[in-house]
């Protein structure tokens, strides 16, 4: 805290003194507003000053005061609430001078405070409130950043956002389009006749996907747990009891870095279908996204940065091989075997871990050579079994499996299954991952055994999605970070040291444990 911000706290802090000697209470919860910024504007801007002259109806509006300019016996507040923002103009004759006077010397730039009135135009033709009567509703004693003009150092927007929200309206409309993307989802899901279920998240093994969970430690039992790194396993049980529709939207927890597309903590939405495949899944996500784009944006060509993406489709598919023969570069004898991939990764500068076996090599060169070229939505799909451990194999060709990924702007923004249902295949596959993390992979599954006992009741086959919605979002409003379109992202704490604080992952490289690992599992 600078001196003059110190100076600036004592100072309002004598003002709050101030109004309750004079018997004001600076924190009220009496004041009731019978209109919001936005109503206003709809209902009187129509109006001329005239029009408006011959009116008597009295408006009441509170909100936080974004600007004061006084001249004397005059003086404008524009209020700000959630809708927008209105002027009320304030004076000695309106007011009292004793109510005047409490105003000027108590009201501060930052304070919530009511106004009612009448509606006019000031002689420039702004529409405001002219007011009868003003109350202190609450207090601000910190005062808004940089002088009140505005918020722009972005370690402090995401570390105080309820500041960044006050003064930067696109980062309120940003959060207001994410509120209505997810209200789509619900909508377009529920449409399609889904149940949207709660499942826990607190697993005693983290599953459902490859990545490293939080663990933490239940006292009364005495048991390690772990936060959820997905929410797949509890769904497909849900499938095996008898609900054939199911979706959930929630937050899923994994141990890794922090970059523009990552944070430990996001939101997930996973669906899973009786009786659907991978490509069942793929028209749905399609159908889905087309409509968010739609409903919300009103578009089907969308920008991100310098790129226009076109959503209108439809939207092209490919194989994992064809995409690295057509955009990576490679050719058929390059991809015939462990070794000749090695040497054409070697010749490409990729990077391969001694525990990747043919299949991850696969998947790593489709990565590295592949993903950033596809820009406009495309599905990726035949992806390696070794990779796909919950997805069901192809009949002809059990290396290969049926799971498709959406690609857009060069990200994985979801993934799809024919989602496994043979009850031995899933128990081989648990145990080939628990060698995995042997051999060295130390985000692999561990075997879990009670969702092996689901599978052999019986569970119908079954078509999967996953979406990162926060990738997602952060996507459609062309967002630079991913942290730009989480309310609270993960912040290292302030007592660590001053300056950026948390580290500033727009304007240092991917922080992520594993830079590739996608947000979405299915």
């Amino acid at each position: 805290m600078t001196l003059e911000t110190n100076s600036v706290i004592n100072a309002r802090r004598a003002k709050v003194d101030a109004l309750r000697e004079a018997g004001t209470n600076p924190y009220p919860n009496d004041f009731k507003p019978s209109h919001s910024a936005s109503a206003l504007w709809d209902k009187y801007s129509p109006m001329s000053s005239e029009e408006l002259g011959e009116l008597t109806d009295t408006v009441v509006i509170a909100g936080r005061a974004m600007f004061i300019r006084e001249f004397g016996k005059l003086a404008f507040v524009r209020l700000q609430d959630e809708t927008g923002q209105i002027q009320c103009a304030l004076s000695v004759d309106s007011l009292s001078k004793e109510v005047y006077d409490q105003f000027k010397t108590t009201c501060d730039v930052g304070d919530i405070v009511g106004v009612t009135g009448t509606m006019m135009r000031t002689q420039k033709g702004e529409l405001s409130v002219k007011a009868t009567s003003y109350k202190m509703i609450t207090k601000s004693v910190r005062p808004l950043p940089e002088k009140w003009h505005g918020l722009t150092d972005k370690e402090t927007r995401y570390r105080q956002r309820y500041v960044d929200l006050i003064v930067n309206k696109d980062t309120r409309d940003t959060f207001r389009k994410r509120c209505e993307i997810m209200t789509e989802i619900r909508r377009f899901y529920e449409n399609a006749g889904f149940l949207e279920v709660e499942t826990p998240f607190l697993h005693h093994e983290a599953g459902g996907t490859t990545a490293k969970p939080f663990s933490t430690h239940h006292n009364a039992l005495d048991i390690p747990l772990n936060l959820r790194i997905a929410l797949e396993l509890h769904l497909k049980r849900l499938v095996v009891g008898g609900f054939e529709r199911v979706f959930e939207m929630a937050r899923v927890f994994r141990n890794e870095g922090i970059s523009i597309k990552h944070n430990p903590e996001f939101t997930m939405l996973e669906s899973y279908t009786a009786y659907w495949d991978a490509d069942d899944t793929m028209d749905f996500v399609e159908a889905l996204i087309k409509h968010l784009c739609q409903k919300v944006f009103e578009t089907t060509k969308l920008t991100y940065g310098d790129k226009e993406i076109d959503f209108t489709g439809p939207w092209k598919r490919m194989s994992m091989k064809d995409a690295l023969l057509t955009l990576g570069g490679a050719k058929e004898e390059d991809l015939k075997d462990k070794a000749s991939m090695l040497a054409f990764a070697k010749s490409c500068h990729v990077e391969i871990e001694d525990w990747q076996d043919e299949g991850h090599v696969f998947a790593t060169l489709f990565e590295e050579l592949c993903e950033s070229q596809l820009i406009n939505p495309t599905y990726i799909y035949d992806h390696p079994l070794a990779t796909s451990p919950l997805a069901r194999t192809h009949d002809d060709d059990r290396s290969i499996t049926q799971r498709a990924e959406l690609f857009i702007n060069g990200w994985e923004i979801a993934n799809m299954y024919s989602e496994l249902n043979d009850p031995a295949d899933q128990a081989a596959r648990f145990k080939a991952q628990v060698e995995e993390a042997a051999k060295g992979n130390d985000e692999a599954m561990p075997y879990d055994s009670d969702y092996i006992r689901a599978l052999e009741h019986g569970m119908p086959p079954a078509g999967g999605i996953g979406i990162g919605i926060d990738r997602l979002v952060m996507l459609l409003t062309n967002a630079e970070s991913i942290r730009d379109v989480i309310f609270f992202p993960l912040q290292k704490p302030e007592s660590t040291g001053a300056g950026n604080v948390g580290g500033t992952a727009e304007e240092s490289e991917d922080t992520s444990t594993d830079a590739k690992k996608d947000e979405s599992a299915a």
